[in-house]
Order: structure tokens, then C-alpha cells, then sequence
């Protein structure tokens, strides 16, 4: 079963977007099936085998989400972090701005989906392997 731990030791590796893939291929060989981080504060949770699940604490101070969806800024925003040129706080002052609540990644399929605030699925991608 994983921990908190170990994904944090697994998350230091990720530097910007770019290196997401390998961060994802470390925390599915620790056990984690899918997960949930929520843009607001960035907590996640985190699930594996027989209903096992860890919570992780917020990261930062609660951001407002807009209740405005800009999909085309927001993949704009993603690819630019996915490139490497954007922090991880900035990809998520982008999420917030441009309408994004939270991304749910399942390792069995290798997709990350983003949602709205009122649940609607905005953009499913693949993650590379």
C-alpha cells in the first residue's frame, strides 16, 4: 500500500509539466490506481486496491475559481506547462482563471481529465508513456 510519502518522494522528481509522465509511472508502480487534485488548494486524493486512499494537505492558500470556462486559454496554459515553461503554481493559477476546478488522472486508462465546477468534463488527454 502506498503513502503520502512515498508520492511526495515520487512528486520532488517533477520539476515542471514536462516531467509528468515519469512522475505518474512512479506512483503506478507504488500502487496508486487514480487520483483527484482539486485546483483550489491542490489537495489530492489518492487511490489504489481494495478501496486504499490517502488525502494530501492543500499546498497553498485557497484560490478562486472562476465560475467562467476559457477552454482555449486554458489549453493554451496547459500546453506551456506541458512544455516546461510554467511552475506548478502558475499552471494552477492558470486552472483557476480560466475555469478549471480539479483533474482526475486513472493510470489504468492513462488519461487526465479536467472538470468545471459543476462536474462537466472539459478535456480528457492522454498521458504518454
Amino acid at each position: 500500500m502506498f503513502t503520502i510519502e512515498a508520492i511526495k518522494a515520487a512528486h520532488a522528481q517533477v520539476k515542471t509539466g514536462a516531467d509528468f509522465p515519469a512522475y505518474i509511472q512512479a506512483i503506478k508502480a507504488l500502487g496508486v490506481t487514480h487520483y483527484e487534485t482539486f485546483v483550489t488548494d491542490s489537495h489530492t486524493i489518492y487511490y489504489g486496491e481494495e478501496a486504499h486512499m490517502q488525502s494530501a494537505e492543500p499546498k497553498y492558500e485557497a484560490l478562486g475559481i472562476s465560475d467562467e470556462v476559457n477552454l482555449g486559454e486554458f489549453k493554451a496554459a496547459l500546453l506551456t506547462h506541458q512544455r516546461g515553461n510554467s511552475d506548478y503554481m502558475q499552471f494552477c493559477r492558470d486552472c483557476a482563471d480560466n475555469g478549471v476546478d480539479k483533474w482526475a488522472v486513472s493510470l489504468s486508462a492513462m488519461t487526465c481529465t479536467y472538470f468545471d465546477k459543476k462536474g462537466n468534463s472539459l478535456l480528457v488527454e492522454e498521458i504518454p508513456q
